[in-house]
């Protein structure tokens, strides 16, 4: 008997002790906490899914981790797994089905559904927003910039603020458009002079997609991406009952609920809901080239901040290891009232690794842990941007 094959019975028999411990102390799981066998992995792939099922559980009962996960390899889902609460009034679990705010996660799909209008030839990137908006007036400012956060525009999140808390108020995109252009305020930067993350650029690209395709931006996604793609638990914040059973609700660390504002139905920037299993799906339509272009995606993985060292920005996507074919990774990061996502690609062997949660806690981000798991890495941090 080899070594791996002896680790692998250890580890069995440690996750059912671990188990039965679990159930003796009356802790609350989710139905999906048991975990199984999955049988189409070998035991190499078997070894690394009850690793990564250790690691999740013990950050769940130390109170570190609630959500749900997703690791995968060529197609291959090697981890799958929810834990913890969807509501904590009403006591429900987290399923594979329970749907999660992915915040700036967001910005793939919209960039995405940008790049598919260019390739309709409905979008040239280079061409100024203002060419589509005519009335607005800051006419140097493209489509590629706002896209590769490069626009140098003023945050709209913190421009809008007084109207952004007014009680019972559902800001469209239009309401900010108008109002930002009322304000007119002054940008942070030149266009083109360095990285700037701004909500704003991609609040606007929203706007562009409907005015070109000539849909609302949530019948967009969901008839060009959501439906054909079968993601069947994901939409918009207006396409949800926030009240409905699988649609989750968002805490702070220590269970409060965080509530919405207004800025909550600004689309583009946020407001997607979604599970890791209908990333996992997007990601995969991704790697196949069923959505866009390989050449496009190539766009869309290219570093167009030069003067970023450690990390940069492509079109929705945040880039690592730019210059290693072997390593490169494009993912996004997201962080919003009680909501911290990651999603992960390595693009080399087709790798796709999804953490949603509905509590603040940075366990979300530690996706570097995977990566050993999966690598056999030694231990370390790495350095990562939360949104």
């Amino acid at each position: 008997m080899n070594r791996l094959s002896i680790l692998f019975i250890l580890l069995v028999m440690f996750l059912s002790c671990g188990n039965s411990t679990t159930a003796s102390r009356g802790k609350t799981v989710s139905k999906s906490d048991k975990f199984e066998i999955p049988t189409n992995l070998n035991k190499e792939e078997q070894f690394i899914s009850y690793k990564l099922d250790t690691m999740f559980t013990q950050l769940n009962l130390t109170g570190t981790f609630n959500g749900s996960v997703l690791v995968a390899r060529a197609g291959k889902v090697l981890f799958k797994k929810s834990l913890g609460i969807l509501n904590k009034n009403t006591k429900d679990l987290l399923t594979d089905s329970s749907m999660f705010q992915l915040a700036s996660v967001s910005k793939v799909i919209t960039a995405t559904a940008v790049l598919m209008l260019h390739e309709r030839e409905l979008i040239d990137l280079n061409k100024p927003f203002a060419f589509y908006f005519p009335d607005f007036p800051y006419t140097d400012v493209t489509v590629k910039q706002l896209l590769n956060h490069r626009s140098g525009l003023a945050n709209y999140i913190y421009v809008l603020n007084s109207e952004i808390y007014q009680p019972n108020y559902q800001m469209s995109n239009e309401d900010m458009y108008n109002c930002y252009i009322v304000k007119n305020p002054k940008p942070y930067l030149k266009p083109n002079t360095r990285f700037n993350y701004c909500n704003t650029n991609y609040a606007l690209l929203a706007l562009l997609i409907e005015k070109v395709s000539h849909k609302s931006y949530s019948n967009f996604v969901k008839e060009e991406l959501f439906k054909p793609l079968g993601m069947k638990n994901t939409a918009t914040i207006k396409d949800i009952d926030l009240n409905g059973k699988n649609v989750t609700k968002p805490y702070d660390t220590k269970w409060k609920p965080i509530d919405l504002d207004a800025s909550d139905y600004v689309l583009g920037d946020k407001s997607i809901y979604s599970t890791p299993y209908d990333l996992f799906l997007f990601s995969e339509a991704m790697y196949q080239n069923k959505i866009i272009k390989a050449e496009t995606q190539a766009l869309a993985y290219t570093a167009y901040s030069r003067e970023k060292k450690l990390s940069n920005y492509g079109y929705g996507w945040r880039l690592k290891d730019v210059n290693d074919s072997l390593k490169k990774e494009v993912y996004h990061n997201g962080w919003w009232h009680g909501y911290r996502s990651s999603f992960h690609r390595r693009l080399n062997d087709k790798l796709t690794v999804i953490i949603l949660s509905n509590q603040l806690n940075r366990s979300a981000y530690q996706t570097y842990k995977v990566y050993q798991i999966l690598d056999n890495a030694p231990a370390g941090d790495t350095l990562e941007e939360v949104e």
